[in-house]
């Protein structure tokens, strides 16, 4: 299962951690996965496009820690929009996803 774990402080998103396999299909194969990496990988390009210092993130065997989060309103809405993506994929596959 992969496992989105989300912190705020003071209501801002301050880090994201995104861990573990969704087990749905065989390596290479797996949508839910894919949907996952998809929907991270897009979301961090977009805010580092649009600002290069609105947050950190390291990539350690395929699980993904988004830290050092800007509080700027675009940055914010960006994640909001991230995690509101992750929970619509939860909504589908809950024994494959779970965020939290």
């Amino acid at each position: 299962m992969i496992k989105v774990r989300v912190v705020k402080k003071r209501n801002i998103y301050d880090s994201i951690f995104v861990v573990g396999h969704a087990m749905h299909d065989e390596y290479g194969k797996d949508i839910v996965c894919s949907a996952v990496s998809s929907i991270v990988t897009t979301s961090i390009n977009g805010i580092l496009l649009l600002k290069k210092d609105s947050l950190k993130y390291c990539v350690e065997e395929g699980n993904v820690t988004i830290h050092s989060i800007c509080d700027d309103y675009y940055t914010q809405t960006l994640i909001q929009n991230m995690l509101n993506m992750l929970m619509e994929l939860e909504k589908s596959y809950p024994e494959n996803i779970q965020v939290k």
